[in-house]
């Protein structure tokens, strides 16, 4: 079971799945590790089960299980008929923790006066990967502005853990034949949003090489 503490899609407060909509414009991050041994897919049936019992049954897990169900077909299995006859068992559960606050100091030359863009600046600060100095957009309307000349520009925000665990077992021994995570650090803690896409990180490149983590990156939905 995920150690992270789960939080329900219905506490999504509004801000958050506002955000989760702003985050679609950009490519979706997730970190994937996946330790394997699956045979080749052969059209072998499969069913899905909640690893966490308190999922079972429920609406929410049963929209996300028929994600996990489109990718396992993609991939070459079929929905077993009756579950008591299936291959193989595939265990679900997903999540995402209560968020921390990160705090990024942007430098600003000449405050928020004068001819300072404050759309457009130099960034420093301390992002997932180490501190970086980068120029990129500010908006003073989300963030807030500095005042004055000189000095950095302090602004905070929350960042969400979300995370799902896949596990295959062969139905018939109970042998483990998969186990994989996938992680992503990001904006929002809406599930609706990041549940599909770490899914689809999941089985990108899937099965993948046994005890490998690689960094999957998720396009965002076309515009039609």
């Amino acid at each position: 079971m995920i150690a992270i503490q789960f939080k329900k899609a219905a506490k999504i407060a509004a801000p958050a799945m506002l955000l989760g909509l702003a985050a679609c414009a950009t490519p979706f991050q997730a970190n994937v590790s996946r330790f394997q041994q699956l045979p080749p897919a052969q059209g072998q049936t499969f069913t899905i089960v909640a690893e966490n019992p308190a999922n079972a049954g429920g609406i929410e897990f049963g929209e996300y299980a028929n994600i996990v169900a489109s990718e396992m077909v993609r991939q070459g299995y079929r929905p077993a008929a009756n579950p008591g006859a299936a291959d193989l068992v595939v265990s679900f559960d997903y999540g995402v923790d209560d968020g921390r606050e990160k705090i990024v100091s942007d430098f600003a030359p000449f405050g928020r006066a004068g001819f300072y863009d404050p759309f457009w600046g130099p960034r420093f600060g301390r992002g997932f990967y180490g501190r970086r100095f980068v120029y990129g957009w500010n908006d003073p309307f989300i963030f807030g502005g500095g005042l004055g000349f000189g000095g950095p520009d302090i602004r905070s925000y929350t960042v969400y853990t979300g995370e799902i665990d896949l596990k295959i077992d062969r139905a018939a021994t109970g042998e483990r034949l998969f186990e994989g995570r996938a992680q992503s650090h990001s904006r929002t803690d809406n599930l609706t949003y990041l549940v599909p896409n770490l899914v689809e990180a999941m089985f990108t490149g899937f099965p993948g090489n046994s005890g490998e983590t690689v960094q999957i990156s998720v396009a965002p939905p076309s515009r039609s």
